[in-house]
């Protein structure tokens, strides 16, 4: 098993694992993601993306979605998949003086907090994409699972964590989120028919989210 030094500021450390074999989903038709977790924060960021993406295809989704955002890594954690120990991820990271480790099959995720957390994470995921199908609204549009990831994101980062006794949202920002549950109106009798659709399609999510 490898050493982790803990971090001691966000975004230091993070784990990344791959969720494969999920039916297309969106205009890009995405059938897989790849989800990234803050180790200090235990904070998701969860990136729809393709089963058959190359090392450059993730260098660029994780440049454009994450790191523009939130600068460099000093150290990722990952498996041995072929585009984490490629040429170009591998040279690519040395460039930006982020340190890769990697798991072995003995130890998947090298800690079982991150192992946990990650399949938490693809149990979500796999649910959504069970369940998003059937979230369509009155135009016919389908809510399918990758329209719904932010949802998912936003359900994790408000939940208390064990470890810390926080939610990772309080811990990001330091106050705590305000949530569409605790805002959304029932008094208003004229509204727009979308807007209306979109608070079925949230009232949707919340209640399946509980099951």
């Amino acid at each position: 098993m490898i050493h982790i030094q803990e971090p001691k500021s966000p975004k230091e450390v993070v784990h990344m694992d791959w969720v494969t074999a999920l039916p297309p989903s969106g205009n890009k038709h995405y059938n897989a993601c790849l989800v990234i977790v803050d180790r200090y924060r235990k904070t998701p960021i969860i990136l729809p993306c393709h089963n058959n993406d190359t090392a450059m295809d993730t260098d660029l989704l994780l440049w454009s979605r994450v790191l523009s955002h939130t600068g460099l890594f000093k150290n990722i954690i990952s498996d041995r998949d072929s585009k984490f120990t490629s040429a170009l991820w591998t040279n690519l990271h040395r460039l930006f003086g982020t340190k890769l480790s990697f798991s072995t099959a003995h130890h998947p995720q090298t800690d079982g907090l991150a192992e946990r957390i990650i399949q938490t994470l693809e149990d979500m995921i796999r649910r959504f994409c069970a369940y998003g199908l059937e979230l369509k609204d009155s135009d016919g549009f389908t809510h399918d699972w990758c329209t719904l990831i932010p949802t998912l994101e936003l359900a994790y980062t408000t939940s208390v964590h064990s470890s810390t006794g926080q939610t990772p949202a309080t811990l990001e920002k330091g106050w705590n989120t305000r949530l569409p549950a605790d805002t959304l109106r029932k008094d208003l009798i004229d509204i727009h028919p979308k807007t209306s659709s979109f608070k079925m399609m949230l009232d949707k999510v919340k209640n399946h989210a509980k099951q």
